[in-house]
């Protein structure tokens, strides 16, 4: 009996008609591209949006330490990779944070930009004193209109007048800041070369190249009070920068728990624990910005919360007893966020500074 063959749309390889999958690629027989499934494709493909991502979810929320100590079993097809989990809601996280990063940088550029226009209004009025000297007699003329009401006699007007020719520089008038600050609004607003505001700002002629950029940058933020883009510089970078601070994170587990496995699975314990971090603060975040102001309160007890998803993840996954488990969960804890995040960030602000 002969049957009616068809070719793949993708291989081009014969199959029977009715035929749902083809047998050799298996790709959809009809797979008409809609927009529902052009979308699905892409999320499907890039992030592995599938069956696998459901039955995954509940256990990564609510069952802390399963799913690695499955992953690390063998357990690999049934959920999903750690390392797509963690990108797919990572992705979810950056998302919703963009919305108050592009909140705290229009706040922050309307508050530089009245610190540049107030300064930019005293260098106006700086340029309207003499510079070079303070009139004495102008300062002194009052003492003089009331020598009667004072009781000065002869010798102390002798002596204010020749206080009178005194002249006094305006730069030993208050602190080097305050007059160099000065100096620079007076040479930016007279539009001095770089050259002149360099020097200003105490650069010496032989300074290597990473000195030149900090000042570069220094009076490129002077000039601008672009702090509004340091900040959006230095959120930019969360991203690429969690990539390395995770394996940190990884690393010290493996300190703390040197003889519990592999340093890839003390790994794959961090992808699902930073998976979890992402949801949570996904959720707060999105409830905060769209549906509801959650108290601060509330907000403080969920960041606890996630300390104890770690301990318990912890028991579960290296299976060691609970006092151990709490002592080094909080040591882990306590280097990561107190020694790892603070000097991480800190060479992030100053990356930022650089590239802005």
């Amino acid at each position: 009996m002969e049957t009616n063959q068809v070719n793949c749309q993708n291989c081009e390889q014969p199959y029977e008609e009715g035929f749902q999958f083809c047998p050799n690629c298996g790709q959809k027989t009809n797979d008409e591209l809609t927009i529902g499934v052009l979308f699905y494709n892409t999320i499907s493909n890039y992030f592995s949006f599938d069956a696998r991502f459901f039955k995954s979810f509940i256990p990564l929320m609510f069952r802390p330490g399963y799913l690695a100590k499955e992953f690390v079993k063998g357990k690999r097809l049934l959920f999903l990779h750690p390392a797509q989990m963690y990108l797919f809601v990572a992705v979810i996280f950056f998302f919703i944070f963009n919305f108050y990063v592009r909140e705290g940088r229009e706040k922050l550029d309307e508050n530089m930009q009245d610190v540049l226009a107030s300064r930019t209004e005293r260098a106006k009025e700086q340029d309207s004193i003499p510079q070079d000297s303070i009139d004495m007699k102008r300062l002194l003329q009052p003492l003089k209109d009331n020598v009667i009401n004072i009781g000065l006699d002869e010798s102390d007007i002798k002596t204010l007048d020749s206080l009178s020719n005194i002249k006094i520089p305006k730069k030993n008038i208050g602190t080097s800041f305050t007059f160099r600050e000065k100096e620079m609004d007076s040479l930016i607003s007279s539009g001095a070369s770089e050259e002149q505001l360099y020097k200003t700002m105490g650069l010496e002629d032989d300074a290597g190249y990473f000195t030149k950029k900090i000042y570069a940058q220094g009076l490129k933020f002077y000039k601008t009070m672009g702090l509004g883009q340091i900040y959006q510089t230095f959120i930019d970078s969360i991203p690429l920068a969690m990539f390395f601070l995770l394996p940190i994170f990884a690393f010290l587990l493996k300190l703390f728990f040197y003889n519990k496995g592999r340093y890839s699975h003390h790994l794959v314990f961090g992808f699902y624990y930073f998976s979890f971090l992402f949801t949570v603060f996904s959720i707060v975040l999105g409830i905060n910005y769209w549906l509801w102001d959650i108290p601060n309160w509330i907000d403080l007890l969920i960041a606890l919360s996630t300390f104890f998803y770690l301990l318990f993840a912890i028991i579960k996954f290296y299976g060691q007893h609970w006092f151990l488990s709490i002592i080094k969960s909080g040591l882990v804890t306590f280097l990561f966020l107190m020694i790892v995040l603070p000097f991480s960030f800190t060479i992030l602000g100053f990356i930022a500074f650089l590239f802005y």
